[in-house]
């Protein structure tokens, strides 16, 4: 059996083009990490799109860093083993786009 999967950090210009395709996210000051706020009708709106992508990110072995309030997901992420940004966070931001795009 092959060793598992280990990402590696996005380059400064790899990021800058990951975050060209990403809508509504941006980089964290002081930090290798990008957020987003996610913004839902209410309460419950918010917790199935957290429900959803807590159970993507769980297969992906991958877990945002987030707070909830009321109808606000603030989202931030980072792959804390490699120190920064890498495509795992890329692809997790994706997911979160699309279930966002999803729910009511």
């Amino acid at each position: 059996m092959g060793a598992p999967f280990r990402p590696s950090k996005l380059s400064a210009t790899a990021r800058a083009a990951a975050l060209a395709e990403l809508t509504g996210w941006r980089e964290v000051a002081g930090r290798d990490a990008l957020t987003k706020t996610f913004q839902f009708a209410d309460f419950s709106a918010a917790w199935g799109f957290m429900t959803r992508v807590a159970l993507a990110a769980e297969k992906m072995d991958h877990h945002p860093e987030w707070s909830n309030v009321w109808n606000k997901v603030d989202i931030t992420l980072s792959s804390h083993d490699v120190g920064g940004v890498s495509d795992r966070d890329v692809n997790l931001a994706k997911l979160c786009d699309a279930v966002a795009r999803s729910s009511p």
